[in-house]
């Protein structure tokens, strides 16, 4: 029945659209550039973009989603289970992690989704046993240089072109000489160090697989990854463990300042952490941002991105949480599947992609995202 009644309200949100745009053609006379335009905002998901149900817990939030924004469905696929790290390139197009298939897909507005890297992760003659193989997060350096949380390969990586054949540098793979549980998601600051989350998603059996080397799921610091020389191995020393209480880090940016580094949990509990970035880089001031273990919704905390306000948009019960850089939960944005990651695209960086189950979607918004400063 609940199936029955999305499938109902979606057809009935297109019904409208479609006579919103008609009406809006008999008025204007520009019959021919509106048709046009709806059609190529449908993407190559096939779907009419849709009106999309927003929970709006303060006003603030009418200074960041208009009033009445547009849900877009614009990349799916045949056995897609459980999409993650996007992240935009300046060329034009998205790529996006699909973890249970070992790959990284590309997606651009006219020709749809093509396989950019298959395998992403898990690359051993043994077959994988657990259900995440793939990569996952994935973000740029100020070169413009890909780089990739591994997952299941327990690594983090990086590319030395965006071109799925160009050679591969790892930056780091082991702490104290014990290897990583599976790096999730990541974050440069603009010093040229990277900031990662290692929870142990990406082994089969998560804590209790034979594999796992470390006691504990952290949060780690690379200084002068951006400078570490392509094909050099890595340099295993220099890598910094910030934090080591969390069960479940998983998403992580910067505010726009740099002052502070947010840091979630997805579980047990359902939490947003705030840090403060000290002057060489390492944490202090652990602060609670936002506790919604309470909240019962499908959906946790995982990627997470900010805009240029300072705002934060994260996955989480239901769909995309917007905090105020105070901590206050403005708002929800509604997804209809339960939601991974989150990245800033399009020329003006106001387009928000949502990596959600099978499926990326996008909703234009009002403030410019902060995006990787590349020169």
């Amino acid at each position: 029945m609940v199936q029955d009644k999305f499938l109902r309200d979606k057809f009935l949100r297109g019904k409208a659209l479609r006579l919103l745009v008609l009406g809006a053609i008999a008025i204007t006379g520009g019959g021919a550039l509106i048709t046009s335009s709806v059609k190529a905002a449908a993407g190559s998901a096939g779907e009419e973009p849709a009106a999309m149900k927003v929970e709006r817990l303060d006003p603030a939030l009418n200074l960041i989603v208009p009033e009445q924004p547009v849900l877009e469905k614009v990349a799916t696929g045949p056995g897609f289970k459980w999409t993650e790290g996007p992240v935009w390139i300046p060329a034009g197009y998205l790529l996006f992690a699909e973890i249970p298939s070992n790959s990284i897909r590309k997606w651009m507005p006219r020709t749809g989704v093509s396989i950019f890297m298959q395998p992403s992760g898990w690359k051993d003659s043994a077959p994988y046993t657990g259900p995440e193989p793939g990569s996952n997060g994935m973000t740029l350096d100020s070169r413009g240089r890909l780089t990739v949380a591994g997952h299941a390969q327990r690594d983090v990586w990086r590319l030395e072109q965006i071109d799925p054949k160009a050679r591969a540098t790892i930056l780091a793979d082991r702490y104290q000489g014990k290897r990583l549980n599976s790096p999730n998601d990541l974050v440069y600051k603009s010093d040229g160090a990277l900031y990662f989350t290692d929870p142990p998603y990406g082994l089969p059996k998560q804590d209790s697989d034979p594999t796992k080397e470390l006691p504990f799921s952290g949060v780690y610091r690379l200084p002068g990854a951006l400078t570490d020389k392509p094909g050099a191995p890595p340099e295993r020393e220099q890598l910094q463990l910030l934090i080591k209480d969390l069960p479940r880090p998983n998403g992580i940016a910067f505010s726009p300042d740099e002052k502070y580094l947010y840091v979630n949990n997805s579980e047990p509990k359902k939490l947003w952490m705030r840090y403060t970035v000290k002057a060489d880089g390492t944490l202090t001031d652990a602060k609670l941002f936002f506790d919604a273990s309470s909240d019962s919704r499908v959906g946790a905390p995982d990627g997470m991105k900010v805009d240029q306000k300072g705002n934060l948009y994260s996955a989480g019960p239901a769909g995309v949480w917007i905090f105020s850089p105070e901590g206050k939960h403005l708002g929800t944005l509604d997804i209809p599947e339960r939601v991974g990651n989150v990245a800033w695209g399009g020329a003006d960086h106001k387009t928000l992609y949502v990596a959600a189950s099978s499926s990326i979607y996008r909703i234009t918004l009002k403030i410019p995202g902060v995006y990787p400063h590349i020169h």
